[in-house]
């Protein structure tokens, strides 16, 4: 069984210890480190090979919140950023959404919720809570360009393709709807990606909501 890493970041100790307590009881998650501030976060993951970071917005030190999330993004592309806060405010939900972080889910949020939370992302997905996610596509949509069309180097196929991965469809899945192979599949998802200018599901989100997709 594959062994994810996992580090924790919160300025609480009652939380890391709660966020650890959960995460115990999981053999294929393993915490290897945790910190207070967001100056040791950063500190921390160029220097240990960490699969997947699970931090509050907010934290003290020189770099918090918005900047912290966008230099993880920058400085480490290959972990998967989860955000567990206290904050409900769509402004700052919106604006985690479009620095590309993976995962938003609030500190009311169950165990459930947070490891359905940290599975959809080690899958590729993201995983936003609902309610949240809903407002943020609809301020997508309302921003959206009128009349915006899809490129037309995009086929017909690469929208079919498009519009099941935005619904969050494995490659398998894809496959089976659509009666192709895996490997097909996962074609179109390099092709799309090349063609749309993005790199994740959630520029894909967005891509698809200016142009009309979704």
């Amino acid at each position: 069984m594959s062994n994810t890493t996992i580090w924790l970041a919160d300025d609480h100790a009652l939380v890391l210890d709660g966020l650890e307590l959960v995460l115990a009881t999981r053999a294929d998650l393993s915490v290897l480190g945790r910190s207070a501030n967001g100056d040791d976060l950063l500190h921390a993951l160029g220097g240990h090979q960490v699969d997947l970071v699970i931090t509050d917005l907010r934290m003290p030190g020189g770099t918090d919140g918005l900047e912290l999330m966008a230099r993880i993004k920058q400085e480490h592309p290959h972990v998967k950023l989860l955000v567990v806060s206290m904050s409900d405010e769509l402004e700052i939900v919106y604006r985690i959404f479009l620095a590309e972080v993976d995962g938003y889910i609030l500190k009311n949020s169950g165990k459930d919720q947070l490891l359905a939370a940290i599975y959809d992302l080690l899958d590729g997905r993201i995983h936003f809570d609902k309610d949240l996610l809903t407002k943020i596509l609809r301020r997508q949509r309302e921003q959206a360009k009128p009349g915006a069309t899809v490129p037309k180097g995009l086929s017909p196929r690469e929208r079919e393709v498009l519009n099941l991965i935005i619904q969050e469809h494995t490659s398998k899945e894809i496959a089976e709807k659509l009666f192709i192979s895996k490997q097909t599949v996962d074609t179109h998802r390099i092709h799309i990606h090349e063609k749309t200018g993005t790199s994740t599901l959630v520029g894909l989100i967005k891509y698809a909501v200016a142009n009309g997709l979704l």
